[in-house]
């Protein structure tokens, strides 16, 4: 059974590819402007506190104590201890300065009051320096840098035939897009930005360039193949849609793992797998999208206005 074909045009419907990213970052701006942007503890300082508690307690009860005795506004998350089995409330509160030792007396006596019945416990008070997280993103940031620097460098080299050098710019451009995008999901889901956030660029980073490396890989080939013979804009697509099959199959099989990941830890409850997983899920989808999609088609757009815009080779040895 032959392999099917496909024959998307992919140059003529790129207004329209840009139309749904905008319109996406659109979504996100209006998301930032209304709701804010979370950042975790780790990037702004504070503290955190843990709680065991037995029997039933209610969450937002529990939270109402706390910002009624403090006057602060905290994030809370119920949690299990799994050695112990104790059930407890972990508590962020932001802020450089921290709880004095007082405070936090104060507040355990409070919530003991409160909750006469529960025994109520201090299992853990540690305050969080904004410093160890400044330096952390500084060091992912630069090598996000140096990262988008050698791929630059390493497409212009690899496909110096087909003009590598716009090819690299117009690739790491597609990474920008997927790193909006990944920015984008945790504004709109509203899940604080951590080192989860990170880690999820720096994948998407591997994983997005690699698409584009093999659709350039195909354009390279079949302009050796045909040579000046076929127009760009249909070798261009001719070249997406040979090696369509090929990323589909390979974004399908990761996602569906990755889908499994991320639906396992959400009924289990397990946060910090989820504000990773389900990041990378969009991660995923983006890479795939903008290397097909946005990166290829635009190169070939620049290309060939670039020739437009060139005088005739007659014209000018003429005025030579």
């Amino acid at each position: 059974m032959a392999p099917k074909t496909w024959n998307f045009d992919y140059i003529k419907s790129r207004k329209i590819y840009y139309m749904v990213s905008g319109g996406l970052f659109a979504i996100a701006l209006i998301c930032m402007f209304i709701f804010g942007v979370r950042i975790d503890i780790q990037f702004r300082g504070g503290t955190m506190a843990s709680y065991s508690y037995s029997g039933e307690v209610s969450e937002q009860a529990f939270k109402q104590a706390v910002e009624a005795q403090t006057g602060q506004h905290i994030s809370i998350a119920g949690a299990q201890n799994i050695q112990t089995g104790e059930e407890n409330f972990n508590i962020e509160f932001a802020g450089s300065e921290g709880i004095p030792v007082e405070e936090q007396a104060a507040l355990l006596q409070k919530l003991q009051e409160t909750f006469p019945d529960n025994n109520i416990q201090s299992v853990s008070v540690n305050s969080v320096s904004p410093t160890m997280g400044k330096d952390f993103l500084l060091k992912c940031l630069v090598a996000v840098f140096f990262a988008a620097l050698f791929m630059v460098v390493y497409i212009a080299l690899r496909f110096k035939r087909i003009g590598g050098w716009s090819a690299g710019v117009f690739s790491v451009l597609a990474l920008i897009h997927d790193v909006l995008m990944v920015f984008a999901t945790f504004i709109i889901f509203r899940m604080p930005l951590d080192d989860n956030f990170m880690a999820v660029v720096l994948v998407i980073l591997g994983y997005s360039v690699n698409d584009t490396i093999v659709i350039f890989d195909r354009i390279r080939e079949n302009e050796k193949l045909y040579g000046k013979t076929k127009p760009l804009f249909e070798l261009v697509n001719d070249s997406i849609n040979q090696t369509l099959g090929r990323t589909i199959h390979t974004t399908v099989s990761t996602l569906m793992a990755m889908a499994v990941v991320c639906i396992m830890a959400f009924i289990n409850q397990v946060d910090s797998i989820v504000t990773f997983s389900f990041p990378l899920i969009i991660g995923l989808l983006s890479g795939s999208y903008s290397s097909i999609c946005l990166c290829s088609p635009s190169w070939a757009a620049w290309r060939e206005r670039g020739k437009k815009t060139q005088p005739p080779k007659q014209e000018t040895e003429a005025q030579a």
